[in-house]
């Protein structure tokens, strides 16, 4: 009989192994010596050993799931339960049940793993449905729709939940980007009706501005260009292929019109300017006239210069009044003049003044004798309205007399 700290081999060749229940049969071994039995089922033994040691290693190490993981140390269970290994069978069990805890332990790790990591990506995806909803208000077309992209790629990057949360999500989600599609849609195809109807009236607008580019009627064409081109303002953008098209002509119409005016109107203020000259030329010489000391000389010379005066063109209209003025103050002297020298020379005249001013003195002391009684009657009314008259007589008499100075006195 042979024997060592964990088994022994009887006479008949059974092997046992000794464990905390007692001795265990782990064979029969007849084809050689105790002792080689025993060296074969230790070796048997450490096969196990080893076999724990790796899976302890696979546990703590690599990301093996529960389920491979205590399917593996069911079968090394089955093994050590078998009792075919010498050895301390007990404290393999041990380990084996150590390894259990170990997998349980890290299962609840990875359970509450995946829970933080589901309600993290719950937390995320709302967050995501939250902003598709205010974007899908947005008018920020170009912004809002790249970003809304960008979340459609975030929302596949994050973990689905389970399947009815993650519907309603995703379902919140694809109606808001729906919804902004088709508000997109809506104002596209608004602002393109709008710019066929700005292309339609710019279209007129060039028409009109082309047919007006060869008028010489300055004044009126250049004022419907200034109404042609708020018109242009105010029917908006058409479309871009369309724009700068329709832009050059208008554009080149009105330029034809007011080169052409430019051009004209350069000449005639050239024109203008040289007959300004000559006016203050002729203003100048018509001053000389005064004052005026034989006026029929002054008269004919004033004729003269007064006709070729009306033989010149236009001036400047800035200038007008003031070069004009000149000439207007000379021919009032004269008419002062020639109204002074009719009234020294016309005797009816004289005679009709003296008898216009004796009538109003009369008509004058006979209102002061008719104020006074009415006043020493006491009648105030009376005197009043006569003092009114009064006065009204009085004035035309101080003309009158002014006018028969005029004769000489």
């Amino acid at each position: 009989m042979s024997s060592d700290p964990w088994g022994r081999v009887d006479e008949t060749g059974t092997v046992y192994v000794r464990t905390a229940d007692g001795e265990k049969v782990v064979g029969s071994w007849q084809a050689g010596s105790p002792d080689e039995a025993l060296a074969y089922f230790e070796r048997k033994y450490e096969g196990l050993v080893v076999e724990i040691g790796l899976l302890e290693k696979r546990v703590k190490t690599t990301d093996l799931s529960s389920k491979d993981a205590l399917t593996a140390i069911e079968h090394l269970r089955e093994q050590v339960d078998a009792h075919h290994a010498v050895g301390d069978l007990d404290a393999l069990r041990a380990r084996l049940d150590k390894l259990v805890e170990l997998v349980e332990a890290r299962r609840e790790e990875r359970k509450a793993q995946r829970a933080r990591q589901s309600e993290e990506a719950r937390q995320a995806k709302e967050a995501l449905v939250v902003e598709a909803e205010e974007l899908a208000q947005s008018d920020q077309w170009r912004v809002a729709g790249e970003r809304l992209r960008a979340l459609v790629d975030t929302w596949k990057g994050l973990p689905r939940l389970d399947r009815k949360s993650d519907d309603e999500l995703w379902h919140r989600f694809s109606h808001a980007r729906s919804a902004f599609s088709k508000r997109r849609k809506q104002h596209f195809a608004q602002l393109d009706a709008q710019r066929e109807e700005a292309r339609r009236t710019k279209e007129r607008l060039v028409a009109e501005a082309e047919s007006l580019s060869g008028s010489t009627d300055w004044g009126p064409t250049a004022a419907r260009y200034r109404e042609l081109m708020a018109e242009w303002k105010a029917a908006g953008r058409a479309q871009r292929e369309h724009e700068e098209d329709l832009w050059n002509r208008f554009r080149g119409a009105q330029d034809i019109f007011f080169a052409a005016r430019s051009s004209v109107f350069a000449e005639r203020d050239a024109e203008q300017a040289e007959n300004l000259k000559l006016k203050e030329e002729l203003a100048g010489e018509a001053e000389k006239l005064l004052p005026i000391t034989d006026l029929k000389a002054a008269r004919a010379a004033f004729r003269a210069v007064n006709e070729r005066w009306e033989a010149i063109g236009h001036v400047p209209r800035d200038a007008r009044p003031r070069v004009e003025g000149r000439m207007h103050a000379v021919e009032r002297a004269l008419q002062e003049a020639e109204e002074a020298e009719w009234r020294r020379t016309n005797p009816e005249a004289r005679a009709r003044a003296e008898g216009l001013t004796g009538q109003l003195q009369a008509a004058v002391d006979k209102l002061k004798g008719q104020i006074e009684q009415a006043r020493a009657q006491g009648n105030t009314a009376k005197a009043e309205k006569l003092e009114r008259e009064l006065e009204g007589r009085q004035a035309l008499l101080d003309q009158a007399l002014k006018g028969l100075q005029e004769f000489g006195g």
